[in-house]
């Protein structure tokens, strides 16, 4: 059976029928055509408080019935909108999300531009929610890194890591987490019926966006962290070996998990240990689990968390943060 932290927001179940869109905030969607781009812009119609006042699309001029405008055509139309998302590529992203912000609009940025930078919010929402309301640009968490942060960071913070020995993250995804660009290596059947690690040797780019917001609160430690190709369309599973200073036993663990997301209405702490992309998909959730390690000379903790990869892991965690920013109830529009 699972555990359910208590909801400190209204039932999201109830959160999915578009009211009062007269009134609604405008927003803005660039790159929309992408998969996080599509994922964002169903979310947002789904959200009784905001409206979508353009999209962006070099590619298609309709993504899920909103017509698009190509990017040399929005300069005229940040005053038509108070929020802006950037689902742009890594390195075109920063100088819109700048020109947006000057014309006076709110910002989260889901490319990894500004995730390192001090010119935005990092925007893990259950540690960053008391600086989000007077944001104004917000740098969405990539998703390896929201699904190992929100692992790492409660035990980070109890102060149990051994950090003289190195923290092992092995994390797999689905192939949506790749992008929608055609690539050959990607194609169904090079996909299907395979499984593989890539960015071996601790090189995938997503480790000094990890290490960057580990570091500051754990201190000096060693994060060796290895991505794998799951032949699924979307969801991570991303399974920690934890170094401890002492042994804990689960409910140790789960204590710690309980005490650092007490109240949150998108974690959810699964006794048994195990979690796995059925608990996550389609949901804006993080699941977790953790294992004591037998048969080990020094003791080890195995935490195991799962997100989906388009939801929690990019645009529901985007909107999410809007929520925030706007204060609103935090699951407005989503399902946790």
């Amino acid at each position: 059976m699972e555990t359910f932290f208590p909801l400190s927001h209204p039932s999201p179940g109830l959160l999915f029928t578009p009211m009062h869109k007269n009134t609604a905030t405008p927003v803005a969607v660039l790159g929309a055509s992408g998969y996080v781009g599509r994922e964002l812009v169903e979310l947002l119609d789904a959200h009784p408080d905001v409206a979508i006042a353009f999209a962006t699309s070099q590619s298609e001029p309709e993504v899920l019935g909103h017509r698009t405008v190509p990017m040399e055509a929005v300069e005229e139309r940040w005053r038509d909108v108070e929020m802006v998302f950037s689902c742009l590529p890594h390195g075109v992203s920063a100088p819109v999300v700048e020109r947006a912000r000057e014309a006076g609009a709110r910002v989260v940025d889901l490319s990894a531009d500004l995730r390192l930078s001090d010119r935005a919010v990092y925007g893990l929402t259950e540690f960053a929610r008391p600086a989000l309301p007077g944001a104004s640009v917000v740098a969405n968490p990539g998703c390896y890194p929201t699904v190992a942060l929100l692992a790492l960071l409660p035990f980070a913070r109890a102060g149990v890591v051994d950090t003289s020995r190195p923290i092992i993250i092995d994390a797999a995804s689905g192939v949506s987490g790749a992008g929608r660009s055609a690539r050959r290596e990607m194609l169904f059947a090079e996909v299907a019926e395979d499984f593989r690690a890539y960015g071996v040797g601790n090189t995938h780019r997503h480790l000094p966006e990890i290490t960057g917001h580990l570091i500051p609160v754990l201190g000096p430690a060693d994060v060796v962290f290895t991505p794998h190709l799951l032949p699924v369309r979307r969801g991570i599973l991303s399974t920690v070996h934890l170094p401890l200073r002492q042994a804990l036993e689960r409910e140790d663990g789960e204590r710690i998990l309980s005490q650092a997301y007490e109240g949150e209405p998108c974690v959810r702490l699964v006794p048994a240990g195990v979690p796995s992309l059925r608990d996550v998909v389609h949901r804006n959730r993080v699941a977790i689990g953790v294992v004591p390690v037998r048969h080990v000379s020094r003791p080890m903790l195995t935490v195991i968390s799962a997100i989906d990869n388009l939801v929690k892991g990019a645009a529901g965690q985007a909107v999410q943060n809007m929520n925030a920013m706007q204060r609103w109830p935090e699951t407005r529009g989503l399902l946790c």
